[in-house]
């Protein structure tokens, strides 16, 4: 599979602003609004969730049949903090992975000097600072039917979750 993950402060937490072994290079891609939300349109959530699906036999059938999985895990602070909204990821397979390499992507950038001036300011205390430096997030607005297909809750999207995800 291949992720898209939004959540920057997720990401930096993640690859310990582009110094852990294996993840020295951070990139941040710009995708369509269409090919994301086309994503989450043919999502399934990688667990089986009551409040989502009508029952676990439902939920596979719905795992089986879709390209793209989403999870959440718990977001992250620029300081690493975790907090208590929750950042999703989006795993792309098969039919999903060639469109969006294909016709989703517009612009690949490599930020990893940006992320480690950045990770330089948040370890020597200066978080406010570090955030001056990164691209501006906002709130993703999403419609309720995709929200619920993909187990958002309430404030899950906020700008921290949406940070340049698609536009």
């Amino acid at each position: 599979m291949t992720w898209i993950k939004p959540s920057f402060g997720w990401m930096m937490h993640r690859c310990g602003w582009a110094a852990k072994p294996g993840q020295e290079r951070v990139l941040a891609i710009e995708v369509t609004r269409d090919g994301f939300e086309w994503a989450l349109a043919h999502s399934c959530l990688s667990h089986f969730e009551p409040a989502t699906h009508d029952s676990p036999m439902a939920w596979e059938v719905m795992r089986d049949a879709s390209p793209v999985r989403v999870q959440w895990d718990p977001d992250r602070s620029l300081a690493g903090e975790r907090l208590a909204r929750r950042a999703i990821q989006v795993g792309l397979s098969g039919e999903a992975v060639h469109r969006y390499c294909d016709e989703w992507i517009r612009s690949i950038t490599d930020i990893t000097a940006t992320v480690r001036e950045a990770g330089e300011l948040v370890i020597a205390g200066r978080v406010v600072d570090a955030g001056r430096e990164l691209p501006e997030q906002w709130a993703y607005p999403l419609h309720p039917a995709l929200a619920r297909r993909i187990g958002a809750e309430p404030g899950n999207l906020d700008p921290a979750h949406a940070a340049g995800a698609a536009r």
